[in-house]
C-alpha cells in the first residue's frame, strides 16, 4: 500500500528487506525478538505504524545500516503519524435526522446505489442532489447518510458550505475543516489550497468514508473537494444545478406527491392528526404544493396551537393574498428560503422574476418573459436560465417555464414591494396588451384575407407560418385567455373583442378546446359594453357553435342562436341573421327534429346566396344533406353531396380557396358514408381514403379525422380485411383521444381488439364547423 507521500508503504519495504536477507517470518522473529504475528501484521499493512523499539530491533536483525536504516525507521514513523491522523476527531458530525421523514424511497435507493457503483479510474463517485428552496434537500441527504453509516466504517462527515449566504465557505477553509475531521492534526494541515486538496484526495482514496457537502453555491466552491477515485464517496446538495461539474451523478429533487405530503403532515402532527378532519388535512397538504418545508411549517403551527382546528388554518390559506404570510413558524419561513435564492440573482434576473408574476397562466416562454421584463429576448433567455439554475422557475421543456404556486406568490410579493403602484399598474397593462395583440395576430393567420401581417407590431414575437401561430396559441392559451379576463376587468373592451373575433377561424382547428365558451362570452360582453349589437350577435352565434361541438348541448345552442337572431335583427346584421338560422338548424338536427332543421338550413342557404356568401351557402347545403342522411335517405343524401362537391370544385363558384379545401374534405367524408350505407363499400373505402389524405395535407386533426377513420375501419371489417380494420380502429382511437373523446376512444379500442362488421351511429363532423 502506498503512503501519503507516494512512496512504498512500510509493510512492502519490510517484506522486501526480509526476502533480500532470505529469512522467513519465523527466522526474523527469532533474530529480532518481535513475534511472527506482529511481523505478519506489519507486512500486510494491518500495523501501518509499529512502535519505534520494534522497528529498530527488526532493522538490527536485518542488518540495515546508514541511509537505508534511516529510511526504514522514518517510514515507520510516517505510518504512526498517519495512523494518528485517521482517528475520528468528532468534527463535521452528521446532524440528527427527523423522526417523521416521509417518502423519497426511489431517491434513497439512488443514493444507496451510489455507494456500490463503480467509476472510471481516477474518477471519484459523487452524487449531486439539486432542487429549489424548501424541497428538503438537506433533510434528505442527512437521512440518506444516516441509513448508510454501516457501509462507511471510516466515518460519515457533514459540512455546511453556506452557498446561499452572503459569506459562503471558501474551498480552502472547507478543506481545512474536512482534513481536521478526518483526523489530520492542525500542524500537519498544508497551508495552501493545492496541498490541502492533494492530502484530502489521498485520504478519500484510502478510506471508506462518506462526506456530505450541504448547500453548495458554485462549482468553484466544490471542485477542489471532488475525490479522485478510491473508496470514499461524496454527496453534495445545492439549489443551483452546478452544470459545470463534470463526472457527477445528478438527482433533481422534486415536490412530494399529494399522498406523501398528506403522510408527512400527519407524521408531524402525531396523535392530533386523528382528531383533525381528513379533508382539512388534505387541503392543507395540497396548498403546500409538495414542499416539505411548507408542510413542516403548517404542521408545527398546528402542533404548537392545540386549540386550532386544521379547517381554520385551511380557511386562512385559501386567501391567496395572505397565504405566504401563513407559512411561518418560529424561525422557519418559506419566504425566507425563497429570498436567499432571490438575493443571488443579478438585477435583470430579479426584475424578470418578479414581473413574471404579472403574467396570467401556468407557464411562459422567453417571448412573454421578454415582454414582461422589458428587455431583448436574448437577455430574457439568460435571465430564465439563471432562474431555473436557482430553482425559482421550473423548465418544463419545449421552451416553457413555470412557477411553483408558492414561488409565484413570493414573486408577486417582491413585485409589490419593489415597484411603485403606478409601475405595477402600467406593467399589468403592458403585459395584458402584449398578450392580446399577440393572440390576435396569431389567430388572424387562419382568417381569409389575413395570414401573415404586412406590418406587424415591432414589439411582438415573429410568427413565420400558420404552424407557428397555432403552436403559439395552444401553448400560451392560459396566458392570452387570462389576459382577456384581465382586460375585461380593466375595461379594455376593444382589445378583448378584437381577440375574440380573431379566434373564430382558429377555433375550428381546435374545436374541442375547453376555452371557447369563455373566449366568446368575453367577446359578447365586450361588444355589449361597446354598444355594438352586430358584433354581440356575432359572438352569440359563435357561442351557439360552441354548444354544437360534442359533447353538445343543442338546447343551449338554440338559446344562443335565438339571442343572436334578436340582436342581429335589431342591428340589421343580415349575415348574422342567416348564421343564427344555420346554427338553429344544426341544433334541431341534433334533437332529431329533421324537417324543422331542413327548413331552417334552407332559409339560411337562401339568405347567404342573396348576399353572395357562397362559403356559408355551401355549409347550409351540407346541413340539408346531413339531415337527409340522418333520415336514412342515403341515395337522396348522396345526390345532394355530389351536387355540393361539384359546386365546391367549380373554380367559378367564388368560394374562398381555403374554405373550399376544407369543405371538400367534409363532403368526401359524407359521400363515403352514404356509399357505404348503400353497399358500395369499395367506392366508400376509396373515397374515405382520399378524404384522409386531404386531411393530412391540410394538417387538420380533429373530429373529422376521428370519425372518418372509424367509418373506414367499419367498412374494412365488413369487407373482411380484419388486419387493416384493426389498425384503422387503433388510429381512430388515437384521434378520438387527441380531441378528448374518451368514450369514443374506448369504443374504437374495443373494436380494434375484436373487429366485427358492426355499425355505430356517430355524430356528423360537418355539423360542428365554425366556418
Amino acid at each position: 500500500m502506498g503512503s501519503i507521500t507516494g512512496r512504498a508503504g512500510f509493510g512492502e519495504v519490510l517484506r522486501g528487506h526480509r526476502r533480500a536477507a532470505q529469512l522467513t517470518l519465523e527466522q526474523l522473529a527469532e533474530l529480532s525478538g518481535v513475534s511472527a504475528r506482529a511481523l505478519s501484521d506489519m507486512e500486510r499493512g494491518r500495523s501501518k505504524g509499529p512502535q519505534h523499539r520494534s522497528v529498530t530491533a527488526v532493522a538490527e536483525a536485518l542488518g540495515l545500516e546508514g541511509d537505508v536504516r534511516q529510511r526504514f525507521v522514518d517510514l515507520a514513523r510516517d505510518g504512526r503519524l498517519r495512523d494518528h491522523w485517521l482517528r475520528p476527531s468528532g468534527l463535521c458530525e452528521l446532524p440528527r435526522s427527523v423522526a417523521d421523514f416521509t417518502g423519497r424511497a426511489g431517491e434513497l435507493m439512488w443514493v444507496s446505489e451510489l455507494v456500490y457503483a463503480e467509476s472510471a479510474p481516477g474518477v471519484g463517485l459523487v452524487g449531486l442532489v439539486t432542487g429549489s428552496a424548501g424541497l428538503g434537500k438537506t433533510t434528505f441527504a442527512v437521512r440518506a447518510a444516516h441509513s448508510l453509516r454501516a457501509s462507511f466504517p471510516g466515518g460519515v462527515f457533514f459540512l455546511d458550505l453556506f452557498g446561499m449566504s452572503q459569506r459562503p465557505l471558501a474551498a480552502h477553509d472547507a478543506l481545512g475543516l474536512l482534513l481536521s475531521a478526518l483526523g489530520v492534526p492542525d500542524t500537519e494541515v498544508p497551508g495552501d489550497a493545492r496541498g490541502r486538496a492533494s492530502l484530502y484526495r489521498s485520504l478519500m482514496r484510502d478510506r471508506r468514508v462518506l462526506v456530505v457537502l450541504d448547500d453548495a453555491g458554485t462549482e468553484e466552491q466544490v471542485r477542489a473537494l471532488l475525490p479522485g477515485g478510491g473508496a470514499g464517496r461524496l454527496l453534495i446538495t445545492a439549489r443551483r444545478l452546478l452544470a459545470g461539474l463534470e463526472g457527477v451523478r445528478r438527482l433533481v429533487l422534486g415536490p412530494l406527491p399529494l399522498a406523501e405530503s398528506r403522510e408527512l403532515l400527519a407524521g408531524i402532527l402525531g396523535e392530533r392528526a386523528v382528531s383533525d378532519e381528513e379533508s382539512a388535512l388534505t387541503r392543507l397538504a395540497d396548498v403546500c404544493g409538495g414542499l416539505p418545508l411548507a408542510l413542516r411549517i403548517i404542521g408545527n403551527r398546528l402542533v404548537s396551537r392545540p386549540d386550532w382546528a386544521a379547517s381554520e388554518l385551511a380557511a386562512r390559506l385559501a386567501d391567496e393574498e395572505r397565504r405566504l404570510d401563513q407559512f411561518t413558524a418560529g424561525d422557519l419561513k418559506v419566504a425566507g428560503a425563497f429570498l436567499m435564492s432571490y438575493e443571488q440573482l443579478a438585477p435583470t434576473a430579479r426584475r424578470v422574476f418578479r414581473r413574471l408574476a404579472a403574467v396570467p397562466g401556468r407557464d411562459v416562454d422567453a417571448a412573454v418573459a421578454a415582454a414582461a421584463g422589458g428587455l431583448p429576448i436574448e437577455d430574457a433567455w439568460d435571465a430564465l436560465d439563471d432562474l431555473v439554475d436557482l430553482g425559482l422557475l421550473t423548465d418544463g421543456g419545449a421552451g416553457r417555464y413555470g412557477f411553483h404556486d408558492l414561488v409565484r406568490l413570493f414573486a408577486r410579493e417582491r413585485l409589490r414591494e419593489e415597484e411603485a403602484v403606478a409601475e405595477y399598474e402600467a406593467l399589468t397593462g403592458r403585459v395584458t396588451s402584449w398578450l392580446l395583440r399577440m393572440a390576435t395576430m396569431a389567430g388572424r393567420w387562419f382568417e381569409p384575407g389575413y395570414g401573415r401581417p404586412e406590418r406587424p407590431d415591432p414589439d411582438l414575437a415573429v410568427l413565420s407560418s400558420a404552424g407557428e401561430a397555432e403552436r403559439w396559441l395552444r401553448l400560451n392559451a392560459d396566458n392570452w385567455l387570462g389576459a382577456m379576463t384581465a382586460a375585461a376587468q380593466r375595461g379594455d373592451h376593444t382589445l378583448v373583442l378584437d381577440c375574440a373575433e380573431s379566434m373564430h377561424w382558429f377555433s375550428d382547428r381546435w374545436s374541442h378546446s375547453p376555452h371557447w365558451h369563455e373566449v366568446f362570452t368575453l367577446g359578447a360582453q365586450a361588444a355589449a359594453a361597446l354598444g355594438d349589437r352586430a358584433q354581440q350577435a356575432t359572438q352569440m352565434n359563435y357561442l351557439a357553435w360552441v354548444q354544437s361541438v360534442p359533447p353538445s348541448d343543442p338546447q343551449e345552442s338554440m338559446r344562443y342562436a335565438a339571442e343572436a337572431l334578436d340582436l342581429a335583427t335589431q342591428s340589421g346584421a343580415t349575415a348574422q341573421i342567416a348564421w343564427s338560422h344555420q346554427y338553429t338548424a344544426q341544433a334541431l338536427r341534433m334533437l332529431g327534429r329533421l324537417d324543422e332543421a331542413v327548413a331552417s338550413a334552407s332559409r339560411a342557404a337562401e339568405a347567404f346566396k342573396a348576399i353572395g356568401d357562397i362559403d356559408a351557402h355551401v355549409q347550409c347545403l351540407a346541413t340539408i344533406g346531413n339531415c337527409r342522411r340522418d333520415e336514412g335517405q342515403y341515395p337522396e343524401a348522396l345526390e345532394q353531396y355530389l351536387e355540393l362537391l361539384a359546386l365546391i370544385d367549380d373554380e367559378e363558384s367564388g368560394m374562398t380557396p381555403g374554405i373550399a379545401a376544407h369543405s371538400r374534405v367534409r363532403t368526401l367524408i359524407q359521400i363515403g358514408r352514404c356509399l357505404g350505407r348503400i353497399g358500395r363499400r369499395a367506392e366508400a373505402i376509396t373515397t374515405l381514403g382520399e378524404a384522409l389524405v386531404l386531411l393530412d395535407t391540410l394538417q387538420v386533426s380533429n373530429i373529422w379525422r376521428a370519425e372518418a377513420l372509424e367509418e373506414l375501419a367499419a367498412l374494412l371489417a365488413e369487407e373482411g380485411r380484419r388486419g387493416d380494420s384493426r389498425r384503422t380502429y387503433t388510429r381512430a382511437a388515437q384521434a378520438f383521444e387527441a380531441i378528448g373523446d374518451a368514450q369514443a376512444a374506448l369504443r374504437c379500442q374495443a373494436e380494434a381488439a375484436t373487429p366485427a362488421p358492426q355499425r355505430h351511429n356517430t355524430a356528423d363532423p360537418g355539423a360542428t364547423s365554425a366556418c
